[in-house]
């Protein structure tokens, strides 16, 4: 009955989904502009995703970069992004309508409207449904297909959590956050000596052209390789178990407007600005949590019962527990948990968030020794009885838990620059320089 649920829902800002509207509306002439393994990127594509990205950039108030710096910045998103989507179809990965819908009602309702409301305020924008709904299925694909290949390789140990909490008690307690700024200078795994030394030049050039006064969002924008770089190089506020750890020891030692010297990785270079330093998570804070010890009945459906069929059947169940029969003996000959089943349905003490929702709400409702109506999540059909319920100082490991978290975030993001710097230069890409 006890799930863990991973799922990523898709953050999309109706915001940004508008700036599809500013696409080149004029008819053009088709042409390839960059051959990528098995796929191709038009000028189409091209122009489609500049003009979304150039809005972008206006919005913000940005200055913009010239246009051909621009649309080298956005094929290579296009590049790496094909590469993806490439990889995700070999691997079997694939989108049903059903699951789009429901990404798209999930951004409708953030947005506080009706599936039916956001169709058509796309439509009163400009925007074509079908390629909005088209560009959502990639972005779950890519999003299932990262999670494949480097979320579930992520483990964090007990030793790094400790290592984190020793290392947060060596820095006083530094709890900060920090909204960082950041340039990658990217360099091949295989790189030759004059490489390497051309990048680290142009490293210290940015350098000291950002500690002169230079906008460091225009030159992210036009200098980075980071896959933030159209955004300026923005990484938004973190604490230090967020940042990743090769950039750690520059940022902990830096204050508001520094600008860092040149950091090695075996992606490259990369330059950080701190923006702005602001408190933190704060580690010490108390955390009480209430515990419920709870059972249940589950009836599941199938081609012989269907909903109508287990409902009543846990009703009829429900009066015979009121009429004096034994829940546990009851649970033990009906429930469809076979786990908890031979416990007599006793899914012992649980702590918040362990199960599904649905079920959590209705259990945290009761009364102790109360029975529920049935309802319905999707293991099927239940009635639940609260035994008992007890608050317990959870802050030790409430405290583990967002240290983990926060190490695993990071883990995930730099496997993720690496893996996409990897598929990158391993990967067959022709770019037409003419045409582009």
């Amino acid at each position: 009955m006890k799930t863990h649920n991973n799922r990523k829902y898709l953050s999309i800002s109706f915001a940004c989904a508008i700036f599809f509207s500013s696409c080149i509306q004029a008819q053009i002439l088709d042409q390839i502009i960059a051959i990528v393994e098995e796929d191709v990127v038009l000028e189409s594509e091209l122009a489609r995703e500049t003009a979304m990205i150039a809005a972008r950039i206006k919005a913000s108030q940005n200055l913009m970069p010239p246009e051909l710096l621009l649309r080298k910045q956005v094929l290579e998103r296009l590049v790496i992004q094909k590469l993806q989507q490439q990889l995700a179809m070999r691997s079997g990965i694939e989108i049903n309508d059903n699951i789009l819908q429901s990404a798209v009602m999930d951004i409708a309702r953030n947005n506080n409207m009706s599936y039916e409301q956001f169709r058509a305020e796309l439509t009163s924008k400009g925007m074509d449904y079908q390629a909005f709904a088209a560009n959502i299925r990639n972005e779950i694909i890519v999003n299932q297909l990262r999670a494949r290949e480097i979320g579930s390789r992520v483990q964090v140990t007990d030793r790094e959590i400790e290592h984190y909490l020793e290392t947060q008690a060596h820095l006083g307690g530094n709890n900060a956050s920090y909204h960082l700024g950041h340039i990658l200078i990217s360099v091949p795994e295989t790189a030759s000596a004059s490489v390497i030394q051309t990048a680290t030049t142009k490293a210290q050039n940015l350098i000291t052209k950002l500690r002169a006064g230079k906008n460091f969002k225009q030159l992210a924008i036009q200098m980075s390789d980071d896959d933030k770089a159209l955004t300026g190089g923005d990484l938004g506020w973190r604490t230090l178990g967020q940042v990743p750890t090769v950039l750690v020891e520059a940022v902990s030692n830096m204050q508001a407007n520094d600008i860092s010297e040149p950091i090695r990785s075996p992606s490259g270079f990369h330059i950080v600005k701190v923006i702005e330093v602001s408190g933190g998570l704060d580690l010490d804070t108390e955390h009480v949590i209430t515990k419920t010890q709870a059972r249940h009945i589950l009836i599941k459906t199938n081609a012989l019962i269907n909903d109508a069929e287990a409902e009543s059947r846990l009703l009829g169940l429900r009066k015979r527990i009121q009429d004096g029969d034994d829940f546990a003996n009851l649970a033990r000959s009906n429930s469809d948990d076979k786990g908890s089943a031979l416990k007599g349905g006793d899914l012992g003490w649980v702590k918040p968030g362990v199960l599904v929702p649905k079920f959590e709400q209705t259990m945290q409702s009761l009364a102790i020794n109360e029975i529920s109506q049935p309802i319905q999540t999707q293991f099927g059909w239940h009635i639940i009885q609260v035994l008992d319920k007890k608050q317990l100082n959870d802050s030790s490991e409430h405290q583990k838990d967002q240290v983990k978290e926060e190490i695993k975030r990071r883990k995930i993001e730099e496997e993720t620059e690496l893996w996409l710097r990897r598929l990158r230069d391993e990967a067959f890409v022709t770019i037409n320089l003419e045409r582009l």
